[in-house]
Order: C-alpha cells, then structure tokens, then sequence
C-alpha cells in the first residue's frame, strides 16, 4: 500500500445558520467553489493532477441536491477531467470523504485527491431530505428511533454527567475558540468568503460568544424535554435502556452544536505529488475507521471508532498527542473523554463546534484540519480526529505529522 499524505488543507469561516447568518447569502455551490478555488490558487495545483474530489453533504436537495460536487469543480475552473461525487454518514461526512480520497491513493487508483464537505444550513434546512428512519412509522417502531437530542440527554443520563457538568464544557469550548482566535491559530486555514461582487463578507466563525459563563448557560431552558415527554421519545429511549428511571433533559442550545453554514476541503496526494508540485507534505495519514453502535443512544460510536483506528494502526492511545471530537454536544466529548481517559488539555483545544458550530457535511474535514495545524504549532507527532454520527455510527482518522 502507497502512503497517503496531507500536503495542504482550507476551509470557510462558519456562519449562523439562519437568514441573518453572515454567510446566507453564499449559495452552497459557491461555498464549495470558492473553497476549491482556494486550495487550487494557494498551492499553485494543476488540476489536471487531481484524480477525484470527494465532498460530504448530508442534505442533498434543492441548491445541495444533484451532485454538488462534480458542479463545484467545473465552477470552480478545475479541469473537466476531475470527476466528483458527495457521500453522506450525516455527521462524519466530511471526514469519510477524506477517508475514501485516503483510501484510493492507498490503494495505488489515486495519486492525488480532494477530501472535504460543503453545507448550507441556513438554505437547506436540516432535515429537508427527509429519510425512511424518522418518517415511516414501521422503521422507527422498529429501530427505537429517538430524535438526537434525546439521545444526548439519554447518554448524559446514563453515564451520570450533570447540566453543570455540561454547561462547564460548553462554557470553555467558547472561551478556548475566541483565545484560538485572538492569538491568530486559524489565520492561516480559514479563507475569506466573498460575494457576487468581489466584496468579504466573513472572514472569522461567527457564533463564537467570549462572555459565555456557566451562569449565563444556566438561564437557557433545555431544549428537548417537551419532545421527549410529549412526543413518546422518554418512553422509547427507556425501552432500550430500562435501568434509566428518568432521563434528565440537561442539553440546550448553548451546550449543544450551533447549526451554521460552511465548507472545508484537503489536499490529499502519495510521494510524488509533493515532488511534481514542489510542496512537502504535512502529515500523513496512519489509519481511519468507521463503525456502528447501538442507535437509540446514538452518539457513543466515536470511541468504538478511535478504538478500531488505533489498533489499525498498532497505537495506543498513550501514543496520541492531541485530539479533536466533534462537539455534537457537551455530553458526547465528555463521554469520550472517560471512555479513553482523554484528558481535557488534550482535547479539542481550540473549541469546537458548541462556540463555532457545526456545518454538518463539512465538520470532519474542518476538525482534521485544525487538529493538524495545532500539531504543527505544538510541533507533536500524533493526533486523532472523530465524529460520533447519527443512527449510531462513529468515524476516527489518525494522522502523524511529517
């Protein structure tokens, strides 16, 4: 098998995902065309080079349907030789595409790829491509199915972490990424978006808040209790689980993922790429996974991942340096965190998705990125980067620096 480096990687600031969202604006096709175009000019990339272009995108529809992909390329002025194609694992999107470019040079079918993921989340609403799991009666009686949130409350429940417990998470993850910001760790991945005109319209996430405090996140009502007791979700997440007398609803939107806007992507290649280009590679890729876990709980899938992924590899988890889970919710990371006895100055150290939010077909591909280049400035050897996943699914991925 070939080895499989990182040689650069890009992605957008993320903007809130509702209409006065900075970047509502940007269609999702300009979104992954100026990512593209981005990644091309900066590395001087002759496109003709690039042998495929894997995009996640979870909701495939409307402005994100067709293959968004493929038309991101043309668009963007790559070659028409480049083919594309999106995948959808929801959540880990953006990283399996990664994975699956990884996967093709590996396997000697690629010399160079483009991994990353695109979503506009304030134009095409989550949940607009519907879906047999949560609409057809006879699959969700089936499967226990339970909307996600519910599903964060039940792990909180069950392995015994508090709304303060959450809040606190939530708390730091904004303080870590406005610190990320102010000291200039992102500057130089995150590209400035632009509109029709030529004009910046974002250049930094937008829904990082530094004046978060515990006190403040105490004020918000959970988000979830009304779905859960109303609409039956307690009951059937108690089917499942039926030493959890009563869930306790602690998630809320400040504890929670924020729903925005963005894309990502990364320059994937083997050896000789970096020769014919003239760039050193900056990490290398030592493994990845992808697994299922059990579905009404849903979210404890990234630590069966990052298992898979290090025994793939012959590691330990003692041999990682820093680590990035995506922070779906409070409950999830710090699940993770006992699970593997991560500890939390190892761990998503720049913030994550509570303060700057979650694109879902772009987030794996974006918590890749920042994992590498905080590796660089530590200048550590090793890292991990997963994703838990909906319908109970994780993706991990392994990367040593160069």
């Amino acid at each position: 098998m070939s080895d499989v480096f990182i040689y650069d990687h890009v992605r957008t600031p993320r903007g809130k995902g509702k209409s006065d969202g900075c970047l509502h604006e940007i269609t999702p096709i300009q979104l992954a065309t100026q990512t593209l175009q981005n990644l091309r000019d900066r590395n001087k990339l002759d496109t003709k080079l690039i042998e495929d272009i894997i995009f996640g995108c979870v909701v495939a529809v409307g402005e994100q349907g067709g293959n968004i992909t493929r038309i991101a390329a043309l668009n963007a002025g790559y070659d028409q030789s480049v083919p594309g194609v999106q995948v959808n694992r929801y959540c880990a999107s953006g990283l399996e595409a990664v994975n699956i470019a990884a996967a093709k040079i590996m396997a000697g079918q690629a010399d160079a790829a483009v991994g990353g993921g695109v979503e506009s989340m304030s134009r095409v609403p989550m949940g607009a491509d519907g879906g047999a799991w949560a609409l057809d009666p006879d699959v969700a009686f089936n499967t226990h199915f339970i909307m996600q949130g519910i599903s964060a409350d039940l792990l909180a429940t069950k392995y015994g972490y508090s709304r303060s417990d959450c809040d606190a998470y939530a708390a730091e993850s904004h303080r870590r990424a406005s610190m990320a910001w102010g000291k200039g760790y992102f500057d130089r991945s995150v590209i400035a978006v632009k509109d029709v005109i030529g004009l910046t319209i974002a250049s930094r996430d937008e829904t990082i808040r530094p004046e978060t405090t515990v006190d403040s996140l105490a004020a918000l009502k959970p988000s979830f209790a009304m779905m859960g007791q109303k609409a039956g979700f307690n009951t059937i997440a108690q089917q499942v689980y039926p030493l959890v007398e009563k869930i306790d609803h602690v998630h809320h939107a400040g504890n929670s993922s924020g729903i925005v806007d963005g894309s990502a992507a990364i320059l994937l290649g083997n050896r000789e790429l970096g020769d014919r280009l003239g760039i050193k590679p900056r990490a290398r890729i030592r493994s990845f996974a992808s697994i299922g876990s059990e579905p009404t709980i849903m979210l404890t899938g990234p630590s069966f991942a990052a298992e898979r992924a290090l025994k793939r590899a012959g590691m330990a988890v003692s041999d990682i340096d820093l680590w990035e889970l995506n922070e779906a919710f409070s409950a999830v990371v710090l699940r993770f965190m006992d699970a593997m006895s991560v500890p939390h100055d190892r761990m998503n150290v720049n913030g994550g998705a509570i303060a700057m939010g979650h694109p879902l077909g772009a987030t794996g591909a974006m918590i890749l990125g920042t994992l590498l280049d905080e590796m660089e400035r530590r200048q550590v050897s090793t890292g991990l980067a997963t994703l838990c996943v909906g319908a109970g699914m994780g993706t991990a991925t392994i990367i040593e620096r160069i």
